[in-house]
């Protein structure tokens, strides 16, 4: 079976969602996204 590709995206409040561990049962099935964070932390008057 093919995987459609899609843009990524993120709905608003799913952070808690994303840095929940895949299961053992999910990870078999191949039923994992690889999740990677971009934080800016910006100081102003600098």
């Amino acid at each position: 079976m093919e995987r459609e590709e899609k843009e990524p995206t993120v709905a608003p409040g799913l952070d808690d969602a994303l840095q929940k561990k895949a299961s053992e049962e999910d990870k078999k099935k191949g039923n994992v996204t690889r999740v990677t964070r971009l934080s800016w932390d910006e100081v102003e008057g600098e």
